[in-house]
């Protein structure tokens, strides 16, 4: 059965990227990596065009074959949607990068770390020279912006800050920000789910491994706290170290403040300048967000026009919806973004 439909009128690309500094990462995972790159309707016959692009980042635990994936009934999968909108002429058209940046435990948070791997490096320092040298690229800054959900929201975000020569804008759709209000209340369901591993996150791990994924209700709540303790706060081995007390859900201050030091509200201040260069910033969220990060959504934006962001520069939007089943907002971010990278 064919991913895309008859009518899809640009066109998707399979590649695999050999990254060096993927190669032997701490999990033992693939260095070698799928690369989905979209091309827009047109871009084989007008071969002196060239496109801005925009990097896709996937949420906690996506891979990408979820870009095909159709997400509820009568609706449709991001490229598809996005393909109709270029296909019309309702924004001008760009090419898409879809980044796959998953580990063993579910996902890198797009950050470098001791207990995943090179993943900031390797989306700024491979995929982005990549995609420039083998399609027809805008290469620069102004042309260039990244988007995600969820994780791929704070990745979004956060790279954003860290890499204002590579990205100037981004789109982030309930990103993960707002530390306290995301995770704590998280970390104390989790302590009553380990009372069943005798507070061990890893007995949990290997029963989870053991069975069948995601039969249990605990099994996406603990799959993301090892995760994210795996990228944000790592042993000097790299295992992970949990930020709270697994019998009391309490943060344990030293550990907790690695978390909070990737909190992009908190990260805002310290990249103001970066902030303040971009030219377009898409934030929204729904309201009923089950990680509250419709509150995480408020507070960067806040945070942005503090570092002197201008408003103009930053679209906010709220809409009835929880974290799950939003994916339908992320071609308008798209399309916007175009008018504004064009």
């Amino acid at each position: 059965m064919p991913l895309w439909p008859p009518e899809f009128a640009g066109r998707m690309n399979e590649h695999t990227i050999d990254s060096d500094l993927l190669r032997d990462n701490p999990l033992g995972d693939p260095h070698v990596r799928p690369l989905w790159v979209y091309t827009p309707p047109g871009y084989d016959e007008d071969r002196d065009r060239h496109y801005p692009v925009v990097y896709m980042l996937l949420g906690f635990g996506g891979t990408l074959p979820a870009w095909s994936n159709h997400p509820a009934p009568y609706r449709k999968p991001v490229p598809v949607r996005i393909d109709e909108v270029f296909a019309k002429g309702e924004a001008p058209p760009m090419i898409l990068a879809f980044v796959d940046a998953w580990t063993t435990y579910g996902g890198s948070q797009y950050v470098d770390s001791a207990g995943t791997g090179r993943y900031h490096s390797y989306l700024c320092d491979e995929v982005v020279p990549w995609v420039d040298a083998h399609y027809r690229t805008r290469p620069t800054r102004d042309h260039r912006a990244i988007a995600g959900k969820s994780s791929g929201g704070f990745g979004a975000s956060m790279t954003s800050m860290r890499r204002p020569d590579l990205f100037g804008a981004f789109a982030a759709h309930s990103g993960d920000a707002l530390s306290e209000a995301q995770y704590l209340p998280h970390f104390l369901w989790a302590a009553r789910h380990l009372r069943a591993y005798d507070g061990d996150i890893f007995a949990w791990w290997q029963d989870f491994t053991s069975r069948v994924a995601f039969t249990k209700d605990e099994d996406l709540r603990l799959l993301e706290i090892l995760g994210v303790s795996a990228c944000f706060s790592p042993d000097t081995d790299g295992t992970p170290l949990l930020p709270f007390n697994p019998r009391t859900g309490a943060p344990i201050p030293e550990i907790w403040s690695r978390w909070l030091a990737w909190d992009p509200v908190r990260m805002a201040p310290n990249h103001a300048d970066a902030l303040r260069s971009l030219h377009a910033i898409w934030l929204d969220a729904g309201t009923r967000d089950e990680w509250f990060l419709d509150l995480g959504t408020q507070a960067l934006h806040d945070a942005l026009l503090d570092a002197g962001v201008a408003e103009e520069s930053i679209h906010l939007e709220f809409f009835d919806a929880g974290h799950h089943g939003i994916e339908y907002r992320q071609p308008l971010a798209l399309a916007w973004l175009a008018h504004k990278l064009a």
